[in-house]
């Protein structure tokens, strides 16, 4: 873990994984369940491509260092924690953490569930990114208008009841520059190996998508 301030002062945690000196950079943001081993595995596996990655704990303007579980009781934790840090405070961390890069490089990010919705908001609420990568993002249906100030990648699943295909056609409709891809029987999560619903298959084709996405933008 390294220490990163925001530009408000506030000072949390990052997780690093990957050579300091590598040429391009990811910013892996965490669902509501922390930065957790799910977290800390998909920051290494990244890493192992040749990025410098960092993954922001944004929960340490609540509860620093919390790491929460997919049961019952860890998603209302997990909840509730994400309802106290305003969006503003988000992107702020997330700056704090696109700068912690070296000058020059380019850095893209990556946000699963929560993280999803925050990394759309990074795309087009800031300009520290040069690609986002969103997986099953449910607020992003509510800002499907705003503008990206970068390329961007989506990724739903058809049973994901927290986000209603209505909602991914609507995304589909307002951002036609945007890759949305939507997985036939995939749930919400199917990307996390810690999670009922993890699909294997699933996962590996929008990890592929993301890699070659990443690969076509960050140099």
């Amino acid at each position: 873990m390294m220490t990163l301030t925001a530009a408000d002062g506030h000072k949390f945690h990052a997780y690093e994984a990957g050579n300091v000196n590598a040429k391009r950079g990811l910013v892996v943001v965490q669902e509501i369940f922390g930065v957790n081993q799910h977290i800390r595995n998909v920051a290494e596996r990244l890493a192992g491509f040749g990025y410098r990655v960092l993954a922001p704990a944004m929960f340490d303007r609540v509860t620093p260092g919390i790491e929460l579980g997919y049961d019952q009781e860890g998603i209302a934790e997990g909840r509730a924690l994400m309802q106290q840090v305003t969006p503003e405070q988000a992107l702020l961390d997330l700056q704090a953490t696109a700068a912690a890069f070296g000058e020059g490089e380019p850095v893209g990010i990556i946000g699963y569930c929560w993280g999803g919705s925050l990394a759309w908001d990074a795309a087009t609420r800031t300009k520290g990114f040069k690609a986002a990568s969103c997986w099953y993002g449910g607020a992003i249906a509510a800002n499907k208008d705003a503008k990206p100030n970068c390329p961007v990648q989506m990724h739903f699943g058809t049973e994901d009841h927290g986000i209603p295909m209505n909602d991914v056609q609507a995304i589909k409709a307002a951002q036609p520059g945007a890759d949305v891809f939507v997985y036939e029987g995939a749930q919400h999560g199917f990307g996390c190996e810690a999670r009922a619903s993890y699909s294997r298959k699933d996962w590996e084709l929008a990890e592929l998508r993301a890699l070659a996405f990443f690969a076509e933008h960050l140099r």
